[in-house]
């Protein structure tokens, strides 16, 4: 079935359309080679960050591919004592550390699979902890993303 299309202004159109499709197909073509060769990565523009509601902060963090270590800083006013940490698959036995108010204490979650170097990693942190004074049990969580190293 073939499209007939009449006077000079339909065969222009028509001009238009083939030379703008063409064009596109080009750019298509492009992109797509820039993607299979590793240029356009998403990897690259992952945004690492490693974020607690207010309260615990999350001062720095690295990711490996067997285990999580994440530093906080307690601003919570208290002092505390951390039991588990959990980020993604990975988690911790009852660990109880303590952290006083306004220090900072490096924490490693192990015995998980984030999968090899230079890959994406993202996942949901989870904090047990306790306040000192009172002895209530809380969890906090948050998020992680980080390349994994």
């Amino acid at each position: 079935m073939a499209i007939r299309l009449k006077g000079k202004n339909a065969q222009a159109a028509m001009e238009f359309l083939m030379t703008y499709g063409w064009a596109i197909l080009v750019v298509l073509v492009a992109i797509g080679a820039l993607a299979y060769f590793g240029v356009l990565s998403p990897v690259k523009f992952l945004p690492e960050q490693c974020l607690f509601p207010s309260g615990i902060s999350c001062d720095d963090f690295k990711v490996t591919s067997t285990d999580a270590t994440v530093v906080i800083r307690n601003g919570l006013g208290r002092d505390i004592t951390v039991y588990t940490l959990a980020a993604g698959n990975c988690s911790t036995a009852n660990i109880s550390t303590a952290v006083a108010s306004g220090t900072q204490k490096s924490l490693t979650a192990s015995g998980c699979s984030n999968g090899v170097a230079g890959t994406a990693f993202s996942g949901v942190l989870t904090l047990t902890y306790a306040q000192t004074d009172t002895g209530l049990t809380k969890k906090m969580v948050g998020t992680i993303s980080a390349k994994v190293q």
